[in-house]
């Protein structure tokens, strides 16, 4: 669908990376999913939402919800070189310890940066950033404490993937549109920027051949966040979205 929330919600409008309707069932609005599943239905229609299409209605719209669904019950329905299992994405014995630091980036900097972004006092908006750059700088120290490439060892878990989300748009857009601004992921913040490129550019079988860099569309996400804020002109920076590895 496309990048921009409307006033009738997220769209198919067959813009760059957006079918022209949905595939099952030719909707255009991502609401008529909602009210297919309940005519009654008064909430708001968010994404990701995940359909069954046999009983054709929403199981679940909770992003962190649907990140370990689809990586534990349909893991056996994905080719056997691209599933989880061999390398899992919430190793068992690190599990307690990725719902810890899930728990507190996703308060301090996932939902943080929407805080700040969203601010309509400035009270609000002063005491948003602190805890934003507080939960970065917190990051910072962690991998600096880490030898490992990832945030918890050698492979890719969850924790990597719900941080990545919001680190990658950080320079491009949190930094200006959202007022995140005390400093950039590149310049300010050396293990963390390393840990962001060695992730983005990864093109191995740790990445499925780099589905971070693939599912990454800087431009959308641009266009998007302006368009959130309700303004018209969208920014042009930086001139490189994510710097190479040395």
């Amino acid at each position: 669908m496309g990048c921009v929330l409307t006033s009738e919600g997220w769209l198919y409008d067959d813009s760059p990376g957006s079918e022209p309707r949905d595939p099952l069932y030719g909707f255009t609005k991502h609401s008529q999913l909602y009210f297919k599943a309940d005519p009654n239905y008064t909430g708001r229609y968010t994404v990701p939402a995940l359909w069954d299409r046999k009983r054709e209605t929403i199981v679940n719209n909770e992003s962190s919800e649907i990140i370990r669904m689809l990586y534990t019950a349909f893991d056996r329905f994905v080719d056997p070189p691209l599933r989880e299992s061999p390398k899992p994405l919430l190793p068992a014995d690190r599990r307690a310890e990725i719902d810890v630091m899930n728990e507190w980036v996703y308060n301090k900097i996932n939902n943080g940066v929407y805080k700040c972004g969203f601010a309509t006092a400035q009270d609000a908006y002063d005491a948003n950033i602190k805890t934003l750059f507080e939960g970065l700088d917190d990051v910072e120290a962690y991998l600096a404490s880490t030898p490992s490439p990832f945030l918890f060892g050698d492979h890719i878990t969850e924790a990597d993937i719900r941080l990545y989300t919001t680190i990658v748009r950080f320079d491009v857009a949190y930094h200006t549109l959202f007022k995140c601004n005390l400093k950039m992921i590149r310049h300010d913040y050396p293990k963390l920027h390393d840990w962001l490129r060695r992730i983005y550019w990864d093109t191995s079988a740790e990445t499925n051949a780099g589905a971070f860099r693939k599912t990454t569309d800087f431009k959308a996400i641009k266009e998007g966040y302006t368009h959130s804020l309700k303004q018209r002109v969208v920014p042009a920076g930086p001139a490189v979205e994510v710097l190479p590895l040395v």
